[in-house]
């Protein structure tokens, strides 16, 4: 396997623990730590998924979303949002911006990182 995954968390202790489980599960992991610095590194990596926390510093995850969705060849790219907000978001509502799955920060277990990813490539 080396489908590569774009981690975008601000959270360094977060972003490292998502890394290392992905990593574990036997995935390449690329980390940006802002929303200004995913488009350049999503650019590069043409990752297979997009792991992505909602609350980012600076320029919110929706107007990162809203960048992919206007490029062609980001805009196929699957996300999984991962946010203390999950009860709040209807996958309803963001999915036309390549969102698949809402995993909440508070209760998600290790291998649901994993799970979500396999998911939203197969």
């Amino acid at each position: 396997m080396n489908e590569r995954i774009v981690v975008i968390e601000d959270d360094a202790w977060l972003a490292e623990y998502y890394m290392r489980v992905l990593r574990r599960a036997g995935y390449v992991v690329y980390h940006a730590s802002h929303a200004l610095s995913a488009i350049d590194i999503i650019d590069d990596a043409k990752p297979q998924a997009i792991l992505l926390d909602v609350l980012l510093t600076g320029t919110t995850a929706l107007a990162l979303l809203h960048e992919l969705k206007s490029h062609s060849d980001l805009a196929a790219i699957p996300v999984v949002l991962a946010t203390n907000l999950a009860d709040q978001i209807a996958l309803d509502d963001v999915a036309s911006y390549g969102v698949k799955r809402i995993l909440d920060k508070a209760s998600m277990q290790p291998d649901d990182i994993a799970a979500a990813i396999r998911g939203v490539i197969e």
